[in-house]
């Protein structure tokens, strides 16, 4: 018996439909007509890998901490513009 070849965008959907839409695999791979297994095996090769997943994980975690930084330098400039301004207005005589 020949195995059958599938195009890279047939995969792609039936990935799609389990992944996104959340369809079953067995249903998917009925209504596609390709074995359950292939489809199984379709999407575990689609989903990333344990070390891309913490590359973007800590990707994500340095954009997080360089907008911190930045909140953080903002907010202590605002207080020390707000030290100065009470300090300004401490000495003022009225």
């Amino acid at each position: 018996m020949a195995r059958e070849r599938f195009a890279e965008e047939f995969k792609s959907e039936a990935v799609r439909q389990v992944i996104e839409r959340g369809y079953t695999v067995a249903d998917v791979a009925k209504r596609l007509g390709v074995s359950a297994q292939s489809l199984y095996k379709w999407v575990r090769a689609s989903s990333p890998s344990d070390e891309q997943k913490d590359k973007v994980e800590l990707a994500e975690v340095r954009r997080e901490n360089l907008r911190l930084r930045a909140e953080l330098a903002r907010a202590q400039e605002e207080r020390d513009i707000l030290k100065k301004a009470a300090a300004y207005f401490a000495r003022q005589p009225e």
